[in-house]
């Protein structure tokens, strides 16, 4: 296990690792929403905002999906997307929002498509008024059959935006009785579409017919086009990392980006992360074969056409729910969960293709699934990052990671 800082640092902390590197310094927790919210998501639009959303119940079966804005570090008072009891709430799988290429807002969601606890939908709705007001919801995918829809990533595209998602029309068996009732058996594929901010649709494309079920997609712009991560999932259940991109108006057949060997019969929940700029692409994964967890990254210069050897990121005992950004020096910041003696922490590390920096303890969370997935964004030169608490108090924070005077 790599040491996380210095004796005499550790032992000033007494907590085993440190709240700074030569590098960054984790600031107090600047954003608290209120107890019981969740699943929450970062976005940094083109004028360096940060834009934090997030799931708050608000009665018994009734939650709304509420945002808030960071501007010249200081946050504004929450915003109401929607306040529902057709909301799909999920641990893993939880809404975001992008800025499209005409400055308009996009926000996804999940909702109920039947009562079976498996079917649910993606739903969009576009605000051009920096979130005070949204149109009539939509869904990207034309089918509308009561299956699984969901782990949606977005990126700005043309005046529009471009999406991904895991789409289970093809799983139309559905399991009666046992712990999985309500399952549908079948092929999970991933697919894609454009919209505009009129709601205007492009083309549903199939990129992948066979895939993990229920693990995170990523998708990043490159100087080159669209890249997007996923885990795939073998005929014989091996679930390694798989890259498509978008070139000259057609998607590629996907490609590995590293052979894990990972088998695995049943979704491990715990998908990649990617991040771009220009044509340096960094994509950060959990994997663990043999029972053997860990926590990789790896650089692509051809705007993921390749990627260089993996680099080992965790501490020796990592959950995984990874992040990534790169900076604007070329290293990526990598964040992620790891088992500690006393409970997990959310931890970050700077990478390089060939070296790693020490990691850096940004907060103490839980291993329960109610903890969810610590997410990150670059405004400027900070790192915004975006945790669910389960402490008394609860609720999604947010903290700020930042170079030290």
């Amino acid at each position: 296990m790599r040491s996380l800082c210095t004796t005499a640092m550790a032992t000033l902390l007494g907590a085993g690792c440190a709240s700074e590197t030569a590098d960054l310094v984790v600031g107090d927790v600047e954003y608290t929403s209120s107890a019981g919210s969740a699943e929450p998501n970062l976005h940094v639009t083109s004028d360096g905002r940060g834009i934090l959303t997030w799931l708050e119940p608000v009665s018994a079966g009734r939650h709304a999906l509420r945002l808030a804005v960071r501007e010249a570090g200081a946050w504004s008072a929450p915003r109401t997307v929607l306040e529902s009891e057709r909301f799909f709430v999920n641990w893993a799988d939880f809404p975001s929002l992008v800025e499209m290429g005409d400055g308009s807002w996009l926000v996804h969601w999940l909702e109920k498509a039947a009562e079976n606890s498996y079917a649910y939908r993606v739903r969009l709705a576009v605000s051009k008024d920096d979130g005070f007001v949204w149109s009539t919801s939509f869904k990207p995918h034309r089918d509308d059959s009561p299956t699984e829809h969901g782990f949606v990533s977005m990126v700005p595209w043309d005046a529009g935006a471009a999406l991904i998602w895991l789409d289970g029309r093809e799983m139309t068996t559905e399991v009666s009785g046992g712990e999985h009732e309500g399952l549908n058996l079948g092929e999970m594929s991933l697919r894609a579409t454009t919209v505009d901010s009129d709601g205007v649709m492009g083309p549903d494309v199939l990129l992948d017919s066979r895939t993990c079920e229920c693990c995170q997609t990523s998708m990043a712009r490159t100087s080159r086009g669209l890249v997007a991560a996923y885990r795939d999932r073998s005929e014989s259940e091996i679930r390694n990392v798989s890259i498509v991109r978008f070139l000259d108006g057609s998607w590629s057949k996907p490609s590995h980006v590293a052979d894990d060997n990972w088998y695995y019969p049943g979704c491990p929940v715990n998908g990649p992360q990617l991040s771009a700029r220009g044509d340096t692409v960094v994509v950060a994964w959990f994997t663990a074969p043999e029972s053997r967890p860990a926590v990789y990254a790896a650089f692509s210069y051809d705007g993921g056409a390749s990627f260089r050897p993996p680099i080992r990121i965790d501490d020796g005992d990592p959950l995984g729910r990874v992040d990534v950004e790169i900076l604007d020096d070329g290293r990526a910041a990598v964040i992620w969960v790891e088992r500690s003696a006393d409970a997990a922490e959310i931890r970050v590390r700077l990478v390089e293709p060939n070296s790693t920096g020490p990691a850096l303890r940004v907060a103490r969370t839980a291993e329960a699934r109610g903890s969810g997935f610590p997410r990150i964004a670059l405004a400027g030169r900070e790192l915004l990052v975006a945790w669910t608490s389960l402490a008394e108090e609860g609720g999604v924070k947010v903290t700020a990671l930042r170079a030290p005077k």
